[in-house]
């Protein structure tokens, strides 16, 4: 939820809509720090069991949601709120969380004797460690412009090398999530709505990419990449755009053909997330690599973002509504 408000409330913010996206900004401040409440409180009351989730190769990936809704806030505090130190903050929690949990999860899966077969342990999520990396990665990048020499220079470096890494990574995971998907059974059941961060995670790439390119004037060895930089974020744009038909075609198959209810489930904000970044993402490439007739596309995916997200925000509301009023109606 909070990545997916950020997110958004940042494309707002890109596209001069500075009330919806000072709504949302502060709708996600109160979301980020409740959700951190309860995750603590589960942490501190049943904590085998979320040692349990974090071991699992369906649920685990699941906890670099914490690391890009860290990155993703501290960026709506640099650009919309211009508040340097929260951002700072934000950037040590998401970094801290990174390095503990990419080599917990990587390695837990690594070495327990138990695992899953290939079909029934890769899911979409597993990209959300693309999603948090490449999210460290952008606000690395922005958070440089507040550092004098050689700090700045110091932030660079890392922005890219998580960069590169989160590329890295896509492509390993990429191709056995593409091998799940044409070689094995697939049920509407199976197509869950983080599968849309096939996209997501491209659309973040290619964010942190352009930010990379803005920053060239500020680090003599991004200047001297800066074909290499401008390659691989259009290569990443690329390959996010070249999922959105096939993500749309098979959302339609699920819903339409197969008739799979459409209900509420938390996991839909894993995909308003990446409307959201593809909206930012092309805004920013565009405007960093002069490519002026791109805007057209953020001008309208804006809309499709803030449609689902509205739609998922409501489906949320009631959910919480009929948990709360379902006893009192009962006690009545």
């Amino acid at each position: 939820m909070v990545m997916a408000t950020g997110i958004v409330s940042l494309s707002a913010y890109m596209l001069g809509m500075t009330r919806v996206s000072s709504a949302l900004f502060g709708l996600n401040v109160i979301a980020y720090v409740t959700l951190w409440t309860l995750n603590l409180l589960r942490i501190r009351w049943f904590w085998r069991r979320v040692l349990s989730d974090l071991v699992d190769h369906q649920r685990g990936p699941g906890f670099f949601t914490a690391v890009a809704a860290s990155c993703i806030l501290g960026s709506q505090f640099v650009l919309i709120a211009g508040n340097y130190p929260v951002a700072v903050l934000l950037w040590l929690i998401g970094i801290t969380l990174w390095v503990l949990l990419i080599y917990t999860i990587l390695t837990a899966f690594t070495i327990k004797e138990d695992k899953p077969s290939l079909y029934e342990g890769i899911t979409g999520a597993w990209l959300l460690a693309v999603v948090a990396t490449q999210s460290v990665a952008g606000l690395s990048a922005l958070v440089a412009l507040h550092w004098n020499q050689p700090y700045r220079l110091m932030f660079n470096f890392l922005a890219l090398s998580m960069w590169l890494w989160g590329g890295m990574l896509y492509i390993w995971m990429i191709s056995l999530i593409f091998y799940r998907y044409t070689f094995f059974r697939f049920s509407p059941g199976d197509l869950t709505p983080p599968y849309w961060i096939n996209m997501g995670a491209m659309a973040i790439s290619t964010l942190a990419g352009a930010r990379l390119i803005v920053n060239t004037p500020d680090a003599p060895f991004l200047h001297s990449l800066l074909p290499f930089l401008k390659g691989f974020t259009v290569f990443y744009w690329a390959t996010g755009t070249w999922w959105i038909p096939m993500l749309a075609i098979l959302a339609a198959w699920r819903y339409v053909y197969k008739r799979f209810p459409l209900e509420y489930d938390p996991l839909y904000w894993g995909a308003v997330f990446p409307l959201g970044m593809y909206t930012a993402c092309t805004f920013q490439m565009a405007k960093a690599m002069q490519l002026e007739f791109l805007l057209v596309v953020p001008r309208l995916f804006l809309y499709i973002a803030l449609a689902a997200w509205l739609a998922t925000f409501i489906g949320l509301c009631r959910e919480l509504s009929a948990g709360l009023l379902g006893p009192l109606r009962k006690l009545r």
